[in-house]
């Protein structure tokens, strides 16, 4: 079941998180758009009475913050002990197969499944609820509401950044490095140059005019 919730606050908080009883996850994604790579998706669970403000002061909209402030939200996130964390992948055959919308649930799906313990109710950002094994609550621009939703796309975000990284080592000349498989022209231009790898996604249009 689900129930969407929109909230009209523009800073991470617990505000959502602490109209509920037992473990809350907070849900987002990250790849949605590029050409190459998986989509990534994180679910994160942050225990109220146990996070430190200074973890707390870290957490905001991934999109919001600078590479090197993700990257210490990340590590703050990895080292505390008031957080549980479940990443999960769509690879891009699988988005190919089921569409991009489809394969970004099957991630969260993933991310839950691979969290530590079962929350009683997932926060996601978004407007779309996915399928899962607890409550839904959909959050529009969750990630800057919910410490737990921001805290999960700072996860997804970075982890998904380091998949690409290192796909570019493996695959280079398409600048995944930086764009992370994103349509830029450097990008485009390779994929004229060089043709698609594996980790193209091939049901996306500029693949489909290329092929």
């Amino acid at each position: 079941m689900f129930r969407p919730l929109q909230q009209p606050h523009a800073m991470p908080s617990f505000r959502i998180e602490s109209r509920h009883e037992g473990p809350v996850a907070g849900i987002d994604e990250a790849g949605r758009g590029p050409l190459a790579g998986p989509v990534l998706a994180a679910a994160v669970i942050l225990d109220r009475t146990r996070a430190k403000r200074s973890l707390l002061r870290l957490l905001d909209d991934s999109k919001k913050l600078e590479p090197e402030e993700r990257e210490r939200a990340y590590r703050a996130l990895r080292r505390s002990e008031a957080v549980l964390i479940g990443v999960g992948a769509a690879s891009a055959r699988e988005i190919d197969r089921f569409n991009i919308l489809q394969a970004s649930f099957l991630a969260m799906r993933r991310a839950v499944a691979a969290l530590p313990a079962p929350p009683n109710l997932a926060l996601v950002d978004g407007n779309r609820p996915p399928r899962l094994p607890c409550t839904v609550e959909i959050v529009v621009s969750g990630d800057s509401l919910s410490y737990s939703i921001a805290a999960a796309s700072i996860v997804a975000k970075v982890t998904r950044d380091r998949i690409m990284r290192l796909l570019d080592v493996r695959h280079p000349g398409y600048g995944w490095a930086t764009n992370v498989g994103y349509s830029v022209p450097e990008h485009l231009a390779a994929l004229e140059a060089l043709g698609p790898t594996p980790h193209h996604r091939f049901s996306f249009a500029p693949l489909g005019r290329l092929l």
